[in-house]
C-alpha cells in the first residue's frame, strides 16, 4: 500500500439542492432534545468592493493558508454520496456525524490539516453526459460551507455508476501533493458495476496509483452477492471493506452537557471579527451552519461546538483572529473601512488592545468547551456500555475504523481510547 493515501467512496442515496440549507427532519431513530432558544448576535460587515488592493490582501491570505497548511500534515477527504433513492436514512447518518469524523481527526497527531470535498451522484438531473455526478464542494477547509451543502442534499430516483464517481472525483480534485492521506468516500446499497463505459476495478487501480485508497460501504447484508464487488473495489485500491445498516445503525445520545455546549456554540461567535472582502460572506456561512446544525437536535449541535475548538476549523479568510495568527498578519495594513465597524473609530492602540481582549475571551470560551466535551464523550460511552448499544452497524463507525487504521499507517498517532 501506498502509505502516503486514501480514499473513502461513500455512496448515500440522495438528491443535491446546491447551496441550500437542510430543514426537513432527520431520518434516525434517537432522543429528540432541546438545545435551547440561543440567539447570536454578532456585528455584521457589509460586503466591501473589490479594489487591486482587495485582491493583493486576498493573495496574501492565500499565501498565508498555504504557508500554515505547508507546517502541517495532508488530509484529503472525499465523500461521494449516491443520491439515488431508498437511502434516506444513511444521508440522515452522514449529516448527524460528520462533526464527530471531523473531530475524530482532529486529534491525530502531527497535526492534521483537514480538507474535505463532496460530490453527489446517481440522481437523474445531474446528466447522462457526465455518468450523473454532480460536484457539489471542492476539497476545502471551509467546514462550514461543507456541512451547510451536506445538509442540504435531497433524495432522487436514478442510476449509480459507482465508476464514474471515483474517476471524476480521481481526476477532478486539487489533491494534495505532499505527504499524508488521500481520502474518497463511497457507500452504496446496489451493484458498483453499472456504469456502461467505465470498469470499476480499473478506475480503482486508477486511483490508488495516484496514491489515493478507496474504502468501500456497503449498505446492506455483507453476504449478498453484490456486496462482493464493493469488496474487490476496496482490495483494489488498498482500502477497506465495510457492511452498515443505514436505518438503525446510528447511534446518537443525547446528554446533560447538550445545552450548555450549544450556548457556548453561539457565544463563541461573538469573538469571530469578519473583516475584508469575505468577511460578510464567511460570517453569514458560519450562522447557516449554525442553523442547520441546531435544528438537527442537540446532540449535532453539541458536536459541532467540540469541532469550533478542534484546530480543523479554519477561518483565516475572513476571521481578524484567525488571521492574526500568520506570522506575516499586520494588522495596520488592513484597511480601516474592512475592520468590523467597531474598530473603525479606535486608534491603532485600541485596535490592537481589541483584538487581543477578543483573543482571550474566545480562549476562554474555548476551554469551556473541551472541559464538557471530555466530560460529555464519556457520559456518551458509559451510556453505550450501560445499555448494550452497538455502533458496529453505524455510518460513522464504519468511516473511523478506516480512517484511523490508515491514518496509522501513514506515521498518525491517536490516543488511545
Amino acid at each position: 500500500m501506498k502509505a502516503a493515501s486514501l480514499i473513502v467512496v461513500a455512496a448515500l442515496s440522495l438528491c443535491v439542492t446546491p447551496g441550500s440549507i437542510a430543514k426537513d427532519t432527520v431520518l434516525l431513530p434517537r432522543q429528540q432534545n432541546n438545545c435551547g432558544n440561543v440567539r447570536v448576535q454578532t456585528k455584521s460587515v457589509s460586503p466591501v468592493k473589490n479594489s487591486q488592493g482587495d485582491r493583493d490582501g486576498a493573495a496574501q491570505k492565500d499565501e498565508d493558508r498555504k504557508t500554515s497548511a505547508r507546517s502541517e500534515h495532508p488530509i484529503d477527504l472525499v465523500i461521494c454520496l449516491d443520491t439515488s433513492n431508498s437511502m434516506d436514512g444513511l444521508i440522515g447518518a452522514a449529516k448527524e456525524k460528520i462533526w464527530d469524523i471531523v473531530n475524530e481527526l482532529a486529534t491525530a497527531k502531527p497535526k492534521p490539516h483537514l480538507r474535505v470535498g463532496l460530490y453527489a451522484y446517481g440522481t437523474p438531473g445531474f446528466g447522462t453526459q457526465n455518468g450523473f455526478v454532480h460536484k457539489v464542494v471542492e476539497l476545502s477547509d471551509d467546514l462550514d460551507k461543507v456541512f451547510t451543502e451536506l445538509t442540504g442534499l435531497r433524495t432522487n430516483g436514478g442510476d449509480e455508476y459507482c465508476a464514474r464517481v471515483i474517476s471524476t472525483a480521481t481526476d477532478q480534485q486539487p489533491w494534495t501533493d505532499r505527504k499524508g492521506l488521500k481520502i474518497l468516500v463511497v457507500a452504496g446499497n446496489e451493484s458498483a458495476t453499472q456504469d456502461p463505459k467505465l470498469n470499476v476495478f480499473e478506475t480503482a487501480k486508477n486511483a490508488i496509483s495516484h496514491g489515493i485508497v478507496i474504502n468501500t460501504i456497503y449498505c446492506g447484508n455483507p453476504a449478498h452477492p453484490e456486496a462482493n464487488d464493493w469488496r474487490k473495489i476496496a482490495t483494489a485500491a488498498d482500502g477497506q471493506f465495510a457492511s452498515i445498516d443505514q436505518n438503525s445503525g446510528t447511534v446518537v445520545i443525547s446528554t446533560p452537557f447538550d445545552r450548555k455546549l450549544g450556548e457556548l456554540s453561539a457565544a463563541i461567535n461573538s469573538t469571530y471579527l469578519a473583516y475584508g472582502r469575505e468577511g460578510y460572506q464567511g460570517q453569514q456561512k458560519q450562522l447557516a451552519a449554525d442553523s442547520a446544525s441546531r435544528s438537527m437536535g442537540s446532540a449535532n449541535f453539541a458536536s459541532r461546538a467540540a469541532a469550533k475548538v478542534s484546530g480543523q476549523y479554519r477561518n483565516s479568510s475572513w476571521d481578524l483572529l484567525d488571521a492574526s495568527k500568520a506570522k506575516s498578519f499586520d494588522l495596520k495594513k488592513i484597511k480601516n473601512e474592512e475592520l468590523p465597524p467597531e474598530m473603525q473609530r479606535m486608534s491603532a492602540e485600541q485596535q490592537k488592545d481589541y483584538v487581543s481582549k477578543k483573543s482571550q475571551e474566545r480562549a476562554d470560551i474555548q476551554k469551556q468547551i473541551a472541559e464538557l466535551n471530555t466530560q460529555r464523550a464519556k457520559f456518551i460511552q458509559d451510556e453505550i456500555k450501560k445499555t448494550g448499544r452497538s455502533t458496529d452497524k453505524a455510518f460513522d463507525a464504519a468511516m473511523l475504523k478506516a480512517l484511523r487504521d490508515q491514518a496509522q499507517r501513514s506515521g498518525f498517532t491517536f490516543d488511545s481510547k
